[in-house]
């Protein structure tokens, strides 16, 4: 009898982020299944494994006893993912992971994790399924040699060998972390210097790449909170390649390229995210690159070429919000420099009340941060209303917790001044509200 390859993926069409409605059953049966009988396995997909109408625990038989699975990561489906843990938890070696590309990001947890993309058609179905075939069956030989994919048997030595030493192990290894974190908290509060002694700290006995991963980005994004752009830079060199390779990592890698004058350089770092991830808030940064070039285009006086990259500024944060309509912040962007615009972009009366519901359905969800306020703040200054203006700028300055959150809601508050200023439809209230977050912000 031959080896079982369980297969854990959702059924029939599915909706994805970006919004494509994916066929799994076709990418089953031209894709997944076609590689196993190649590499010698017997398929079994999880709902062929009913027995009595009872899923449950022959699932969880084969996804401990069968020696080979693959997990279909495309939509993010919840029961994939439980049903991947489980595998990681029991598993050391033989499950392989695929994706979709161009259907949306994969979640942090997995990103790292080494997974084989395929190309979807218009209808949903595999593109050129053959070559993904060759590639998967290729890599269901190589798991014959039970090298370990779970992270979390390569990760934790001698899992799950839960002795009393390595249970202490592990609770130092949490109050470290923890130490980091408040060591951290408090160099940002001290500056650039302080956080980049905390680097040399860190890695005296380590290379970065060896450091847990929580700590790193912890690093990386204290750089980002005190303007260390170079040392964002330098440090995602440094970072392990799984952690580096992130959407996270690249977006804010974008970000550090930008702000240290490297724009080409983030232009691209950003576009490699989107052709591997699909449409996403990556557009949102990509918009600040394209916003940066029109400023210095307007500062030249090179008025040809500024009214192109604010196109371009604009089509990319919009592209951004449409992703996600959730996410407001690039649609605030894009209906701010709308505005800018000679003349206003007639899109931004469309625009702006979903982005204002957006924003308000965020601040009523009880997890509201800076981001949000500033949104609320911007589009009361767009509809010219002091009072909303100065009840949002107040809970603004309250959820401030970093000096560089406010320098961009600064920024626009200023192109809007010297637009309206020229206009002759400038409000004195409107320099009040932008010189207090200038203060907060510390520029």
């Amino acid at each position: 009898m031959k080896p079982l390859c369980f297969v854990l993926m959702p059924f029939g069409k599915k909706p994805a982020i970006s919004g494509i409605l994916v066929d799994f059953d076709a990418v089953y049966q031209e894709l997944i299944a076609p590689a196993i009988r190649a590499a010698g396995l017997e398929p079994l997909r999880a709902d062929e494994e009913m027995a009595g109408g009872i899923i449950h625990k022959p699932m969880f038989e084969r996804l401990i006893l069968c020696e080979y699975a693959i997990a279909d990561l495309t939509t993010a489906n919840a029961n994939v993912f439980y049903e991947l843990g489980l595998r990681h938890a029991i598993r050391p070696s033989s499950t392989l992971l695929l994706f979709a590309k161009d259907t949306g990001q994969l979640p942090f947890d997995v990103a790292p994790l080494r997974s084989l993309p395929y190309d979807l058609g218009a209808d949903g179905k595999p593109k050129d399924p053959e070559i993904v075939v060759a590639s998967l069956t290729t890599k269901l030989q190589e798991a014959r040699q039970q090298l370990a994919d779970s992270p979390v048997f390569q990760l934790v030595e001698g899992f799950p060998d839960i002795q009393r030493l390595k249970t202490d192990v592990f609770r130092n290894r949490v109050n470290y972390s923890e130490q980091i974190k408040q060591t951290l908290a408090n160099a940002r509060k001290q500056g650039l210097a302080a956080v980049s002694a905390v680097e040399r700290d860190l890695t005296q006995n380590a290379k970065v790449a060896d450091i847990e991963s929580g700590i790193v980005i912890d690093l990386f994004l204290s750089y980002r909170a005190v303007r260390g752009w170079q040392e964002m830079i330098d440090l995602v060199a440094k970072m392990s390649l799984p952690l580096a390779a992130t959407v996270m990592v690249q977006e804010q890698l974008g970000l550090a390229l930008n702000r240290a004058g490297r724009s080409d350089e983030a232009e691209k770092v950003l576009l490699d995210v989107i052709a591997k991830r699909g449409p996403s808030k990556t557009y949102g940064i990509l918009g600040r690159v394209f916003k940066d070039r029109w400023e210095n285009a307007c500062k030249n006086g090179d008025k040809f070429l500024a009214k192109g990259l604010l196109k371009k500024a604009i089509d990319a944060y919009l592209q951004g919000f449409e992703a996600d309509w959730r996410d407001a912040y690039p649609g605030i962007n894009a209906v701010t420099l709308m505005e800018l615009a000679d003349p206003p972009d007639p899109r931004r009366l469309k625009v702006l009340p979903v982005v204002a519901y957006a924003v308000e359905r965020r601040i009523a969800s009880g997890r509201p941060d800076y981001w949000d306020y500033a949104t609320r703040l911007e589009l009361a200054v767009l509809a010219k209303d002091e009072e909303s203006a100065t009840y949002a700028l107040s809970s603004a300055l309250a959820a401030v917790r970093e000096s560089w959150e406010p320098e961009t809601t600064v920024r626009n508050l200023r192109l809007l001044i010297d637009t309206w200023r020229k206009r002759g439809e400038l409000l004195a209230w409107i320099e009040t509200i932008e010189k207090s977050l200038t203060a907060r912000a510390a520029i």
